[in-house]
């Protein structure tokens, strides 16, 4: 890795305008690394803003190959970082080499999945209908819809995956691929790592000659607003907290021009656990749940939290099973001291609840988080009791026991909206629980089927979203190829000469692909 400049990213160039300096922390030690960082000021935010403002109407208009190789060439500069880049993370998070190597092959990979969207070309959405003079009693014009992107969108990365959520993440790889520039809000856990991912996105903006502004980044704790509440910024896409998320949502709410926020924000992610597949294999599942809620020091938006069973023999020893997973399960270190704060007012709220019981884990070290296993009375659930939804960010989880289906149905609709909820099965007994699956469609965004849901594929298919307030908008996602969805809207064209047209919607299908014309699918020329 190159030495750290510690600048914001401006139209191209760096700029450190500002008087207060930054450092990005070892989450191991809490020692200072190399490399101080300036903060942005509100020139400079509005710099950057108004950079990637001059850059969209060129960079929209490009033709989708020309976006494709730019962000095949992200995905090349990505892969080509080096041992010293992967060390630096692993300081600036404490997440192990393996993973941080894994997760930077997903984000080069979430690059190259919206490289071929472009090449695909089905996010134009073109639709065609034709006139119809003769038409009665009137004639119909001649309508063409196509899409477009939104413009410039500011992005916000996320503490828990220092790679795939955040400078390159996929926010900003969906925003790129719709033809949006992007100002992004470095996150503060991993700047250093940030500063290296920035220098590879704008090698390759060299590399593909994108016009200059089409990425920006700025450091700085308390700029996000300003950024936000920038005339130019036309959308944002975050992954954090719900009460930073709800903070975004109301700011681009208060705007003259009111903007979509597109956040991540909070799920516990229920785990429901039926009869016959507690009988069968309640041991692997303890076994399986305890990893899984502890993968990552369970840092991860998808962390199992809530374990719901049905009364039975089979169910209490699952429990003590669990119990003694859990109790075994080592201490880990967090993505950083805040994270670490955080899990432990968790832990507190729960200790202090007269309705909910400790089952397992070790009290608390001075920095690194002990996995902790709890139960709480279903009643608390039902009741609407808030502490229960409340996501608990680290290796923790909760246990309810429910008496029968109609309790089940009564907890399930007592839940808020969720990114995940997983059911564990065996095939003879799931014809009898379709009304929870059908139920689970109304909460969250992903239902799983005797899997984990810490894991989660980068596809076409994907969906990490879900109901308030699991996202701001359960309209969309922030993993897979729909994510671009978010950054595009449509236009019609009204009896327009066909040479005027974006070719998208000309007669002769230039681009080659599909259409909807004239409510037929057709990718030939009309």
């Amino acid at each position: 890795m190159t030495q750290i400049l510690g600048h914001n990213y401006i139209g191209g160039q760096r700029s450190a305008q500002g008087s207060t300096r930054l450092v990005s922390l070892d989450a191991s030690t809490g020692e200072a690394l190399p490399g101080v960082f300036c903060q942005a000021t509100e020139a400079e935010v509005d710099a950057a803003a108004t950079a990637a403002a001059a850059a969209f109407p060129a960079y929209r208009n490009l033709p989708a190959e020309r976006r494709a190789v730019f962000l095949d060439a992200i995905a090349d500069e990505l892969d080509a970082l080096g041992d010293d880049f992967i060390a630096t993370v692993c300081r600036e998070t404490a997440l192990p080499a393996g993973r941080i190597q894994g997760e930077r092959a997903r984000t080069s990979g979430q690059m190259r999945l919206f490289a071929k969207v472009l090449r695909r070309g089905d996010f134009h959405g073109a639709r065609i209908d034709r006139a119809l003079p003769q038409r009665q009693p009137l004639p119909r014009p001649d309508l063409r819809q196509y899409r477009i992107g939104v413009g410039p969108v500011a992005v916000f990365g996320a503490s828990n995956f220092p790679l795939a959520f955040s400078t390159a993440g996929g926010d900003t790889a969906s925003a790129l691929a719709a033809g949006c520039p992007v100002v992004f809000k470095a996150h503060s856990g991993h700047m250093a790592s940030a500063e290296a991912v920035a220098d590879a996105i704008l090698r390759a903006a060299v590399r593909s000659a994108m016009p200059a502004g089409v990425f920006n980044m700025i450091y700085g704790g308390g700029v996000g607003e300003w950024l936000v509440k920038h005339p130019a910024i036309q959308a944002v896409g975050f992954t954090g907290s719900l009460k930073g998320g709800n903070a975004l949502v109301r700011m681009a709410a208060e705007r003259a021009q009111p903007i979509p926020v597109f956040a991540e924000m909070s799920s516990i992610n229920p785990v429901i656990l039926l009869p016959e597949a507690l009988a069968q294999r309640g041991a692997t599942l303890a076994r399986e749940l305890a990893a899984s809620v502890t993968l990552g020091c369970g840092q991860f938006c998808t962390n199992p939290g809530l374990i719901l069973g049905l009364r039975s023999a089979a169910f209490s020893q699952f429990v003590a099973h669990l119990q003694a997973h859990m109790a075994d399960q080592p201490a880990q270190t967090m993505l950083n001291a805040g994270t670490l704060a955080s899990y432990r007012q968790g832990l507190q709220h729960l200790h202090a609840h007269p309705g909910i019981s400790h089952l397992a884990g070790a009290e608390q070290g001075e920095r690194q988080a002990q996995p902790q296993l709890f139960q709480a009375d279903v009643g608390m659930l039902l009741n609407g009791d808030p502490l229960l939804q409340e996501e608990v960010f680290g290796p923790a989880t909760l246990i309810i026991e429910v008496e029968d289906q109609a309790q089940l149905k009564a907890a399930v609709q007592a839940l808020r909206g969720q990114l995940t909820a997983t059911l564990m099965g065996e095939a003879t007994e799931l014809p009898g629980f379709g009304w929870l699956s059908e139920l689970l469609q109304e909460k969250v965004g992903r239902v799983l089927l005797n899997g984990y849901p810490t894991g989660v594929e980068v596809c076409d298919a994907m969906v990490h979203g879900g109901p308030y307030p699991a996202t701001s908008d359960a309209r969309g996602t922030s993993v897979g190829s729909l994510a671009i969805d978010r950054f595009l809207r449509p236009v019609c064209f009204q009896n327009y000469p066909d040479e005027l047209l974006p070719p998208a919607l000309q007669n002769a299908n230039p681009l080659g692909i599909w259409r909807l014309v004239d409510g037929e699918a057709s990718r030939s020329a009309c």
